[in-house]
């Protein structure tokens, strides 16, 4: 990896894509320190003493934008929300399917213009009741038209600016700009993290013993599980594919082997980030409605405990159980989803019978189709229970006396988005040094 980087920097045109690219992460950096207008800095940090909830996973994956009010505060969070409801439509709208299999690159622009102004209706609708859920806090110098609409305009551009900064990151920088700013977003609060493990090893009344062994034992989980995330990430499994002689203008060519790799996180870590945002949906919208929703019973009130149960230790044993359960499946649902989304068996297989290659002791066409089918199918399974396993286990250990901000999701997201953007320089890396054949 620092080989690649070391690489990276020597080649002109990638060292200014990286230099582009860290640019544009100090701008968002920045941002999350712009507090919008009309705020009580005195009132704000009173009432943002202590983000639980909805309101911590908000705050971690946004790097602390969200605790200090500032543009950014909500994040890249109405885009992730965007995109998973154009895909869900895609399933059930013919003329949005054929944009998503048949368009090319006008449909891919058509479903990306869709998607943010889905992103635009959401980012409004979540300042509106960002302002009106924290107005009752006092953290506003006042509560009228002129001020609400001065915070919301605030917010919702800043979720414009950070859309704006994602696609320019995709495009003119390295990796994939909306993951890289929620990649930024989590590994801000490293800080936090090692501040933790310190007062564990130094508390109040000296050196503790325990608390050393627990944080070598943090530490020593976190590599076990950083590993065990870049296994399932690299694994891949390869498809042998053989092609007969075929005649190609006036020349024989001889037969091939070659094979198709077929990864075990297909999906990377796109399933995560929906499942998240999915759960915690429900608890923003209602939230938005009755601020006060945390400390009263009834449906609403037990389906706003289920949703932040993902980040917070607060709403009991039982909602967290049921909570853990819910989001296994999500992940899983969303991994088949999203591999199915990118790779198409059928697709493959005819690409193959095309070209006149053949599985070897497999039929070509439709017995192809189900090989692949079924391939697929067990390695996405596994693939699927193993990151959601690992985002899960992590969770029943805000029940300790641990503060940790790191979890399992968080951990899943910073591996699967450092592990693509050092893939894709390699690419870069690639292109760049390659020589054709009329060098």
């Amino acid at each position: 990896m620092f080989k690649t980087i070391a690489n990276a920097f020597k080649t002109p045109e990638v060292r200014k894509r990286v230099l582009y690219t860290l640019l544009l992460i100090v701008v968002f950096r920045l941002g999350c320190y712009i507090t919008v207008p009309g705020v009580d800095n005195i009132a704000l940090n009173e009432a943002m003493s202590s983000t639980d909830g909805i309101a911590g996973l908000i705050n971690i994956i946004s790097g602390g934008a969200f605790s200090r009010f500032s543009v950014f505060a909500m994040s890249i969070s109405p885009y992730v929300t965007a995109s998973i409801v154009i895909q869900l439509l895609a399933m059930i709208i013919p003329s949005l399917e054929r944009l998503t299999k048949e368009g090319g690159e006008e449909g891919r622009r058509k479903i990306n213009r869709y998607t943010k102004i889905l992103t635009i209706i959401l980012a409004l609708v979540e300042a509106i009741g960002l302002f009106l859920s924290y107005g009752s806090s006092g953290i506003f110098i006042d509560n009228s038209f002129l001020t609400g609409a001065l915070v919301v305009v605030a917010l919702v551009t800043g979720t414009s600016i950070l859309m704006w900064l994602g696609d320019q990151i995709t495009n003119k920088g390295i990796g994939n700009g909306i993951s890289i700013i929620i990649f930024i977003g989590i590994i801000s609060g490293l800080p936090t993290f090692v501040t933790t493990l310190w007062d564990l090893i130094f508390t109040d009344s000296g050196f503790s013993t325990t608390g050393l062994l627990l944080s070598l034992g943090i530490i020593i989980g976190a590599i076990v599980l950083i590993a065990g995330v870049v296994f399932v990430q690299q694994a891949e499994r390869r498809i042998s594919v053989q092609y007969s002689k075929k005649v190609v203008g006036r020349k024989m060519m001889g037969a091939q082997n070659t094979h198709i790799p077929l990864k075990l996180a297909m999906a990377g870590v796109m399933p995560i980030i929906f499942a998240s945002s999915f759960m915690t949906f429900p608890a923003m919208i209602i939230q938005i409605f009755n601020s006060d929703i945390a400390s009263q019973t009834g449906f609403l009130a037990g389906l706003y405990k289920f949703s932040i149960a993902t980040s917070s230790s607060s709403v009991g044993i039982g909602y967290s159980i049921a909570n853990a359960i819910v989001y296994l499946l999500l992940i899983v649902g969303f991994t088949f989803f999203y591999t199915y989304a990118t790779f198409n068996p059928a697709e493959v297989s005819s690409n193959i019978k095309k070209n006149g290659g053949f599985i070897p002791g497999i039929r070509a066409g439709k017995p192809t189709t189900d090989y692949l089918s079924s391939v697929i199918s067990k390695l996405t399974l596994f693939g699927g229970l193993f990151l959601a396993i690992i985002a899960i286990i992590p969770m029943f250990l805000r029940f300790t006396s641990l503060n940790i901000a790191f979890g399992g999701t968080s951990i899943l997201i910073v591996v699967g988005v450092a592990l693509e953007t050092i893939q894709q320089l390699e690419s870069q890396l690639v292109m760049r040094h390659y020589k054709g054949f009329l060098d």
